[in-house]
């Protein structure tokens, strides 16, 4: 065991910040998982490559009206509807440019609850935070036996994802564009840029407003000189394309085949209702034709019943797809409101393209609400629906686990600590392969019913623990 005491990683993080004003607990070990489990995680990536792929399949054929099935007729031109609610008409057109087919997030990122019957992911996140300071994490922890990237897998594998975008270009220059909304992880991508020019690689972090256009391309100043961008990691949301001054010229040197932009900006990789969309009745035989079934079925496992809060009007006597309440199918999502405590072990949040779609910001979990936020939290989600689309999802709540942590007041004794896990893997596109390259555990008090990085949050590494 590495002599990671309190003072050594107190230090650590003193000396190199990795998020803007944010502190977390620590803790002297990696997060331990088992070796069924890390295969599991293997697994998983190429299932969440997999289900992106059938996406977009099922997108661009509800958009050309084409039939979803091999031997039986079904079309699905709603999903597109869905997909495309609220985005401009210039980002939709961009997202369904054949330019862009088969153009996939480098960086996938599923969060994964640990609870009494194994993984349950709830999202699937295409421009994820914390990439830096798994890395990070990973190079503090190396020495523990086990530590999932502790080879630095992934500084290595986030610039081959990237760099292969543009095989054309040798040592091809980088810009990871953060913008202000995002400043919260700068540090974060100001670190790992660095780790990559130490390397050798021409990768650097910079402010939207740092790009200029040349002659149809994109360039920024180093040192008084103008460097052309080859390939732009967009650590942005799309919704905040409107608050990008630059945003103009990064589409058009797209358009001209100067510069590669990862992720795809593409909304509807980044809806949250993709999952209502598996779950969907109608969308069952697509599904069972677009993945293999390994996959098929461990996603079925993984993801909890979801469903989108559409509040279209149904004809007599028709029922929703969704949860029951006091016995009975829902007639209207309204109905909801009524539901017991008990009966709402269920999320509300928005399915994205909103600046509430991010972090914590938009979820009500009915179980840990008032009946006046919860029927607050219904009713929101139907007043936005015409631009911004909700869903509804099941509640898997995290085991309680224990995980030794340090105590926050001097002297820092090491304790053994009492929580709940929430996982998240990184997997990074290379060789047309999704590359576990670390994983990063969030260890939070039991009392927290939503698992997110906070104050009282410990942010591990994670290794695999030998039976």
């Amino acid at each position: 065991m590495p002599d990671l005491t309190f003072d050594t990683l107190k230090s650590a993080f003193a000396a190199q910040s990795l998020f803007e004003d944010k502190t977390w607990r620590l803790s002297p070990d990696a997060w331990p998982i088992l070796p069924a489990q890390a295969q599991e995680l293997e697994a998983i990536g190429s299932a969440c490559l997999e289900f992106h792929q059938a996406l977009e399949n099922l997108y661009l054929r509800s958009v050309a009206g084409k039939n979803l099935l091999r031997n039986r007729p079904l079309t699905a031109p709603w999903v597109a509807d869905y997909l495309d609610r609220g985005k401009p008409e210039a980002l939709v057109a961009h997202a369904r440019d054949p330019r862009n087919r088969g153009m996939f997030p480098t960086v996938i990122r599923p969060d994964l609850l640990m609870t009494d019957d194994g993984f349950v992911m709830t999202e699937l996140d295409s421009v994820p935070g914390g990439i830096g300071l798994t890395a990070f994490l990973n190079r503090l922890y190396r020495d523990t036996e086990g530590v999932i990237g502790a080879d630095d897998a992934m500084i290595k594998n986030f610039h081959a994802s990237l760099a292969a975008l543009r095989p054309d270009v040798r040592n091809p220059l980088v810009a990871l564009v953060v913008s202000d909304e995002a400043a919260t992880y700068r540090p974060e991508m100001q670190w790992i840029a660095h780790q990559m020019q130490v390397a050798g690689q021409r990768v650097f972090c910079m402010r939207p407003e740092d790009l200029f256009p040349l002659g149809g391309a994109l360039f920024f100043d180093v040192e008084g000189n103008p460097e052309k961008i080859d390939i732009i990691y967009r650590f942005f949301e799309l919704f905040d394309l409107a608050s990008i001054p630059t945003a103009r010229f990064i589409f058009d040197a797209w358009a001209s085949g100067d510069v590669a932009i990862a992720p795809p900006m593409r909304p509807f990789q980044e809806e949250k209702l993709a999952f209502a969309l598996f779950h969907h009745h109608l969308l069952q035989g697509y599904w069972e034709e677009a993945l293999g079934g390994r996959s098929l079925k461990l996603l079925r496992s993984l993801i909890p019943p979801t469903w989108v809060m559409d509040p279209a009007p149904l004809p007599p006597g028709a029922v929703l797809d969704g949860p029951r309440t006091a016995g009975r199918a829902l007639a209207d999502w309204r109905d909801l409101i009524a539901a017991t405590q008990k009966e709402r072990d269920l999320i509300i949040k928005i399915s994205g393209f909103h600046e509430t779609a991010w972090g914590a910001r938009s979820v009500v979990l009915g179980s840990d609400s008032s009946r006046e936020e919860w029927q607050q939290g219904v009713e929101r989600a139907l007043e936005l629906a015409p631009r911004n689309l909700h869903v509804l999802q099941v509640y898997r709540k995290p085991r309680r686990v224990g995980h030794t942590l340090y105590r926050p007041d001097p002297p820092h004794e090491a304790h053994e600590a009492d929580g709940r896990l929430r996982l998240c893997p990184y997997y990074f596109m290379v060789d047309g392969k999704a590359r576990l390259s670390g994983a990063l555990a969030t260890f939070c008090p039991p009392d927290k019913k939503i698992i997110h990085g906070m104050q009282d949050a410990a942010l591990l590494p994670t290794r695999i623990r030998r039976p």
